[in-house]
């Protein structure tokens, strides 16, 4: 039997209502993109088969899916009606959503037929779906975006890496063998003010678990090696992480 039968029929037989549904799963047991409780919106979802398995996979979470068209009712999931290039559109979901903690995106462009040109196209959803994850991902979320392979991908992935702790590339098993489709997964959303190997002056305002100093960038958390509660002092980032870093003193 065909890959291609197998997954369509294993769809049919389990209820989903596409055999994308399988992408998904693989993606979240390479990546581990979902936890029980996850705030997830996945963009062009119709006709639903991601939403199925995001609130299968996040079943006291809030999942969302956007899509121009219009997405048959699924149990525990909220649709929304409207074209991700319409800034009100976003804006309206960044309002209702707050931050999410993972975006999804499985969009495709129409086919012509003619490759340079679908490959660019379905590089531009993947920016489209990549803006959202911008502006609506909590500080440590993860991105999953479908593209096709080409010339244009390693500088997407390279806008993708600049917004995120690293990135992943996923080809599921559930993709045809003929396609030329696959995943790039952003993890660990990056929203610090600061960067490895800047040297700035912080002043420590508490003291860690582990008894290094704390200081606040703009709200960002640093822990700094040797100092403690009321000094002041010049360091050198030496790690980032989503939501914290880590610096040494330097005077």
């Amino acid at each position: 039997m065909a890959r291609r039968d197998e997954y369509y029929n294993k769809a049919k037989q389990q209820g989903y209502r596409s055999r994308s549904a399988y992408k998904l799963q693989q993606l979240d047991e390479t990546a581990d993109l979902f936890t029980d409780r996850s705030t997830v919106i996945d963009l062009g979802a119709a006709p639903g088969g991601w939403l199925q398995v995001a609130a299968e996979r996040a079943p006291e979470g809030r999942v969302v899916g956007v899509d121009r068209q219009r997405i048959e009712a699924i149990d525990g999931v909220e649709t929304r009606r409207g074209d991700l290039t319409d800034e009100d559109v976003r804006a309206d979901l960044k309002a209702d959503i707050g931050e999410a903690d993972v975006v999804l995106s499985d969009m495709a462009p129409n086919m012509s037929g003619e490759y340079d040109l679908d490959h660019a196209r379905s590089v531009h959803l993947a920016r489209q779906a990549l803006d959202v994850a911008r502006e609506v991902l909590t500080p440590g979320g993860d991105l999953a975006v479908k593209v096709f392979d080409g010339r244009d991908l390693d500088g997407l992935e390279a806008d993708i890496e600049e917004a995120f702790e690293y990135v992943r590339t996923v080809r599921p098993d559930a993709s045809r063998d003929e396609s030329s489709e696959l995943y790039l997964v952003g993890k660990g959303r990056m929203t610090a003010p600061i960067e490895v190997g800047d040297e700035l002056t912080v002043e420590i305002t508490a003291t860690g678990e582990e008894g290094d100093g704390i200081a606040k960038i703009e709200e960002y958390t640093v822990f700094v090696a040797d100092a403690e509660e009321g000094d002041r002092v010049q360091v050198r980032i030496a790690d980032v992480k989503p939501r914290f870093g880590f610096a040494e003193r330097v005077d």
